[in-house]
């Protein structure tokens, strides 16, 4: 059923413009992964576009990203990660469940050497620092109630930073991991040159070569005209009456076709206009797109998110603050929130 609502959303999206609503200033929130700034004198949005992580290196984009200890928002923090800060990308994961504010996109990523790694201290001999036990679950904190964030096997060296109770801090071994939004991460794309590459002028905008089907041109071969001539009637002699044509030529009779005129009213110019907010899944079955825009101080929608794009994946999105640029219409089924064709997304920090 929400398809068919997507369906007919899309088709009256030129629907005529809304009375302009008032940008949102940047608020910071409670969740440290969606702190923004003011919306004057940011730098231009990205294109639109959302490439899934693969495992290797990757570089963080915002400031103050949390580093938890498992794939959801609830999980707790181990530490904090700064813009520009290198990271190292073990896989990407995706939530088939997660809550409407809850991003859906995690990278699993290499713990950080600054993050807390506890060991049970009742499986590492006292005195060569060596796991006794066949497998030891590494936590990030002193307690089960920790998550899991690596393991080690029997005969495995831990250096040990300090002691609580019946828990040691170790430095994080290898192969212990954590998580991170995804959409805090950006890799470089190997560009691999050749020979038959040809530099295109704009990465922007890529034009698709149309190829042209020859038109095959026919050879017609025209009929001489021959002239029509008018016999001259033939009169009896001493016979008077009318003239009697022995040929004539036949005329064809034209038809002239009166073409009715149709006035053809433009459309109005798209509405294209600029909104920032939190994503959040929507939860209505009735709702004509799986995604909405809310307001950070409100908490009220202010669109409904809607993309044609197959380069855009909108769950890597959820509960992330944005700029959203695009084209907004209005469905009459949802007279209060408008919806907004993406052109553009920026996430703020």
């Amino acid at each position: 059923m929400k398809t068919i609502f997507r369906m007919m959303a899309a088709a009256l999206l030129t629907a005529p413009a809304l009375a302009d609503q008032p940008v949102l200033p940047g608020a910071d929130t409670n969740a440290t992964e969606v702190r923004s700034p003011a919306l004057t004198g940011l730098p231009a949005p990205s294109e639109v576009r959302s490439d899934p992580l693969v495992p290797g290196p990757a570089v963080v984009t915002a400031n103050r990203v949390n580093v938890r200890g498992q794939a959801r928002l609830r999980s707790e923090v181990l530490t904090q990660l700064t813009n520009g800060e290198p990271v190292t990308v073990i896989e990407e994961v995706r939530l088939r469940r997660s809550a409407p504010d809850e991003p859906s996109a995690w990278a699993k990523i290499a713990l950080p050497g600054k993050a807390p790694a506890w060991v049970h201290a009742s499986y590492v001999d006292a005195a060569t620092k060596t796991v006794t036990a066949s497998k030891l679950n590494v936590r990030s904190g002193p307690g089960e109630n920790f998550s899991v964030v690596g393991s080690l096997v029997k005969g495995d060296t831990v250096r040990e930073i300090q002691s609580r109770g019946d828990w040691i801090q170790i430095e994080p071994p290898p192969g212990a991991y954590a998580f991170v939004a995804a959409q805090y991460l950006k890799q470089e794309t190997p560009v691999i040159a050749s020979a038959d590459t040809v530099p295109t002028e704009s990465a922007a905008t890529i034009e698709i070569p149309v190829e042209e089907t020859p038109v095959e041109t026919a050879t017609i071969t025209e009929t001489p005209v021959v002239a029509a001539t008018t016999e001259t009637p033939v009169i009896a002699p001493g016979e008077a009456g009318e003239l009697t044509p022995v040929a004539t030529n036949e005329m064809a009779a034209l038809e002239t076709a009166e073409m009715e005129e149709f006035v053809i009213d433009e459309p109005p110019p798209p509405r294209i206009v600029q909104r920032e907010g939190i994503v959040r899944g929507t939860v209505s079955i009735q709702a004509p797109t799986d995604y909405a825009l809310i307001s950070p101080d409100t908490g009220r929608a202010i669109n409904y998110l809607y993309t044609t794009s197959t380069n855009l994946d909108l769950s890597r999105y959820k509960g992330l603050h944005i700029i959203v640029t695009g084209e907004e219409g209005l469905d009459i089924r949802w007279k209060n929130t408008p919806i907004i064709t993406i052109q553009r997304i920026q996430v703020l920090e």
